[in-house]
């Protein structure tokens, strides 16, 4: 018989048992409450036409939304290995946990990895290493070309651009305290200055995306008047002109409207309650030549604060027409920050996490060759941005021609986050990625900024004691022909014959 035929036959039984007891007054009124439910889930699973395994499999069709809706938590605790999982596997999520709780962070009985797979990398190390405590504990970069009346002197490595609305407030407070406590940057992301970024007076980077939120009329234009009020808070160190992002290049910035509070309403001048989306453009400037003056207009209004802008490369022409509209004003961004299209914290759709935009490897790479080429690297600080968890991520970096570090992913896990892929439905278990309340009191602020600046702490002391290892000083002696790469067994190649330097000024005309 099929499980429609035997579902019919228990409600009959069912049926009869509940009439009996009724009939007879009986006490066991406990039987209707289990068994009659039941009943009624399928009746209605027997009429019902949208589900076609409910239909056919009344009551017990249930069990598999159930267990695919439990398939996540089951694969990440029980099935995946330490070396498996995604987008970060379990041995980089404990790594960061540690360094964040100050506990052991090393590893017993050698590598989990495969360091015979094809694509397995690992940096050259020296015979003459150096000791760690005798070279620069917290190496710092400044950042400011000749018109920057501003410069910062930034850490090599900061917190990437996550918006207020995205995070919760608990968690925007909690990193920017733990900024200010380990001296480093949190960038605002595009949803504005909210005033968690200003009460613990952590350093800012404010980034400017196309909604212009924070500096926006109420048509949606940018407006001077607010750039110039908020870019002159003296927490706000530099200003970030987004023109893509790595997890939804050639697409706008989206908060869902379940986080669409009144406050980050107010915040951003939108309407509350309704999905915000960004235009996938700007309307300040639409050729380079125009992007460049409008970064010179910002530095004026910032007073000389360092101004630079982000992307994930798409089109490498248009990078290269944005480094000849340099050539030709004569003006010049501070930084520029190249992000990874192997995505980041925003919510996007499919296709373009998993199928646009160049990663941030080959645009790093593409991106300090082009600067070299037209001999602007000089005069400008490169940002990397992708998926950086590690010292030796940052190492690798480093040796692409990466002046500083931004990370995201790797900041909120050190602030709580488990990797439960909720950041999109606003029911982040751990109120990192949600606007409910009930879930975001669960993030204790003291406690989470003094585990990210512990975090920052560790994850560049392991990226020194690398500089010491291989008989280096400082970061920027750090070169592609020291990171190795797997082809397969037999072939090995390094960073710099896959990507090769080009020489300087050899692009000018």
């Amino acid at each position: 018989m099929k499980a429609r035929e035997y579902f019919i036959i228990f409600s009959i039984i069912v049926f009869l048992i509940l009439g009996i007891i009724i009939y007879n007054n009986s006490n066991f009124i406990w039987l209707v409450i289990v068994f009659l439910p039941i009943v009624i889930i399928g009746i209605y699973d027997l009429i019902q036409t949208k589900h076609a395994i409910n239909r056919n499999f009344p009551v017990i069709g249930h069990a598999r939304y159930i267990l695919e809706g439990l398939r996540p938590e089951i694969m990440q605790y029980f099935v995946e290995t330490d070396t498996e999982g995604r987008p970060i596997n379990r041995m980089f999520r404990s790594i960061v946990y540690q360094r964040a709780k100050k506990s052991n962070d090393t590893t017993p009985f050698g590598t989990k990895m495969d360091v015979y797979r094809t694509g397995y990398e690992w940096m050259e190390h020296s015979i003459y290493a150096k000791k760690a405590e005798e070279l620069d504990g917290n190496p710092r970069v400044l950042i400011g070309g000749k018109d920057c009346k501003q410069p910062y002197n930034a850490s090599i490595l900061n917190v990437s651009a996550m918006s207020f609305g995205s995070l919760s407030k608990n968690a925007v407070m909690a990193l920017n305290k733990g900024a200010k406590s380990g001296g480093f940057l949190q960038n605002t992301g595009e949803g504005g200055i909210a005033e968690y970024h200003l009460r613990h007076g952590g350093d800012l980077t404010w980034q400017i995306g196309t909604g212009y939120f924070g500096c926006r009329s109420k048509d949606g234009y940018f407006s001077e008047e607010l750039f110039e009020e908020k870019s002159n808070f003296p927490q706000v160190k530099m200003i970030e002109i987004k023109l893509s992002q790595g997890a939804k290049p050639g697409h706008g910035g989206i908060l869902p409207g379940k986080k669409n509070t009144e406050e980050i309403a107010k915040i951003r001048n939108v309407e509350p309650g309704k999905d915000v989306i960004s235009p996938p453009t700007h309307t300040a400037f639409s050729t380079p030549e125009e992007m460049m003056y409008f970064v010179q207009r910002l530095r004026e209004l910032s007073g000389g604060k360092p101004i630079g802008f982000k992307l994930c490369i798409g089109k490498k022409s248009e990078f290269v027409e944005i480094c000849q509209a340099m050539m030709k004003t004569d003006i010049k961004p501070d930084f520029i920050t190249i992000d990874g299209g192997e995505g980041g914290t925003g919510a996007a759709p499919l296709e373009f996490s998993n199928s646009l935009g160049m990663p941030m490897r080959d645009g790093l790479a593409f991106a300090f060759n082009t600067l070299q080429g037209y001999d602007l690297k000089k005069d400008i600080k490169l940002i990397a941005s992708g998926k950086i968890i590690s010292g030796f991520h940052m190492a690798r970096a480093f040796a692409l021609g990466a002046d500083l570090i931004n990370s995201a992913r790797a900041m909120m896990l050190a602030i709580g986050c488990i990797q439960a892929l909720e950041c999109n439905n606003n029911s982040c278990p751990v109120g990192v990625a949600t606007q409910n309340k009930s879930l975001m009191k669960g993030l204790d602020v003291d406690d989470k900024a003094i585990r990210v600046a512990n975090f920052h702490k560790n994850t560049i002391h392991s990226f020194v004691e690398l500089l010491a290892a291989s008989g280096l000083t400082k970061p920027g002696e750090l070169t592609r022909s020291m990171i190795i790469r797997r082809q397969s067994l037999d072939k090995v190649v390094t960073y710099e014959e896959i990507f090769p330097y080009i020489a300087k000024g050899s692009l000018e005309q």
